[in-house]
C-alpha cells in the first residue's frame, strides 16, 4: 500500500547478477594478491569466530558476507535475519551475537576484514535508509525515497543492495538504466528541448528520460519536450511546494510526468520537503555506511 514501509517477501539474494560472486573473489584477491604469510603462522586448525554487534541498526549484506567466508572454506550461521532491526541489549553487555563463523583459522582470518568492511557499510546504508524513511512517513510523506549514483566505485552493488534492504528505491543503477540530462548535458546541446530530442533518438520508447531543472521555467520546457521525470534540483521545501502545485495544475490532462526533488536533503531538514501537501519523489545521497 502507498505510504507503508516496503516489505520484501523472500531473499533479495535472488536479484543479484550472476557476476556477484566473482566480485567477491576479486575483493579477496585484492587483499591477498600473493602469499598469505600470517596464514602460515595460524595454519588450518578448525575454529569458531563470533560476529558481535555493538550498535543498533539494520542487518544488511548477508549474502555477501556468507559468500566471502564460503570462498575461504568457512560456514556462517546467522542469529539475526537480514532486514531486521537489532537493538542493543538491555542487560548491560553492550553487544549482541549476530553470526557464528566456523572453519580453519586461516580462512577465518582471510575473510575477517573483507567481511566486516562489507557488512558494516551495507548495514549502515540500510540503517540510514530505514531511519530516514521512518522520519518521512511520520511527517506524512507517502512518496518514494531513492538513492543516487554517488556510490563508491566498485562497491555500487553492495550500496544499492543496502538501500533496498533499508526500504529505499535504488533509482537508476548506472548510466545505461535511464537517461538523466543534467546542466552540462543541456549546456553542451544548447537547450533542454534539443537535449531531450537527442536523447529520445537513441533511447527509444523503452528508456525513460529525466531532466534536472533549476527553476519552473526550465521544468516547463522539459515537460513540453517530453521528459518522463523532472528533477527539481536544490529547491527549498517551500519552493518544492509552490513548483509542484503550479506544474501539476498547468499540465494536468496535457502531459504525463513525474516530479523528483534532489539536492540539499538531510536528515535534519527532510520535514521541510515532506510537509508540502503533494510531495514528489525524493532522492537522498547515501555517502556513509
Amino acid at each position: 500500500m502507498p505510504g507503508e514501509l516496503p516489505i520484501h517477501h523472500g531473499s533479495l539474494e535472488h536479484i543479484l547478477p550472476p557476476s556477484w560472486k566473482a566480485q567477491i573473489t576479486s575483493w579477496l584477491a585484492e587483499d591477498t594478491p600473493s602469499f598469505d604469510y600470517a596464514g602460515y603462522v595460524v595454519g588450518e586448525k578448525e575454529s569458531t569466530a563470533t560476529l558481535w554487534g555493538k550498535s543498533a541498526g539494520i542487518i544488511s549484506g548477508v549474502p555477501f558476507f556468507t559468500e566471502i567466508f564460503k570462498q575461504c572454506g568457512c560456514t556462517v550461521e546467522w542469529h539475526a535475519a537480514e532486514g531486521s532491526y537489532i537493538e542493543r541489549p538491555k542487560d548491560g553487555s553492550h553487544k549482541f551475537k549476530v553470526a557464528t563463523v566456523r572453519g580453519p583459522v586461516r580462512g577465518l582470518l582471510l575473510g575477517e576484514r573483507v567481511g566486516l568492511n562489507l557488512l558494516a557499510r551495507c548495514s549502515g546504508i540500510a540503517t540510514v535508509s530505514r531511519n530516514l524513511l521512518i522520519s518521512l512517513r511520520s511527517a506524512g510523506y507517502r512518496g518514494i525515497l531513492a538513492g543516487t549514483r554517488k556510490t563508491t566505485p566498485g562497491f555500487r552493488l553492495v550500496e544499492k543492495y543496502g538501500m533496498l534492504v533499508g526500504g529505499a528505491d535504488t533509482h537508476r543503477m548506472d548510466l545505461s538504466s535511464m537517461i538523466m540530462l543534467k546542466d552540462n548535458h543541456v549546456w553542451s546541446r544548447g537547450n533542454i528541448t534539443e537535449a531531450v530530442h537527442a536523447a529520445k533518438l537513441v533511447g527509444g520508447f523503452a528508456v525513460k528520460i529525466e531532466v534536472e531543472v533549476q527553476n519552473e521555467e526550465e521544468a516547463d520546457e522539459a515537460i513540453a519536450a517530453g521528459a518522463d521525470i523532472v528533477m527539481l534540483d536544490n529547491f527549498t521545501g517551500e519552493g518544492v511546494k509552490i513548483a509542484a502545485k503550479s506544474l501539476r495544475e498547468k499540465w494536468e490532462g496535457k502531459r504525463e510526468f513525474l516530479l523528483e526533488v534532489s539536492g540539499g536533503l538531510r536528515e535534519d531538514n527532510v520535514f521541510d520537503y515532506a510537509n508540502n501537501g503533494s510531495p514528489p519523489i525524493s532522492t537522498f545521497p547515501y555517502g556513509v555506511g
